[in-house]
């Protein structure tokens, strides 16, 4: 049986790739406590595209 809890999994998409035109994406996965942190969560991270890093969003 699978574990019930607040933890949920989130997609992370980078906005500086998207606005650039480049072809592809920066997306990371990671986790988060839906209890503490119910709005959508801004990270920075690295962006092997564009080789710098870049704020990320969640989206879904």
């Amino acid at each position: 049986m699978a574990k019930k809890g607040n933890r949920v999994q989130v997609i992370m998409e980078c906005t500086e790739h998207k606005n650039s035109g480049m072809p592809g994406t920066s997306r990371y996965i990671t986790t988060k406590n839906r209890k503490n942190t119910p709005e959508r969560i801004e990270l920075k991270k690295f962006n092997p595209v564009l080789k710098k890093m870049t704020v990320h969003k969640e989206i879904k």
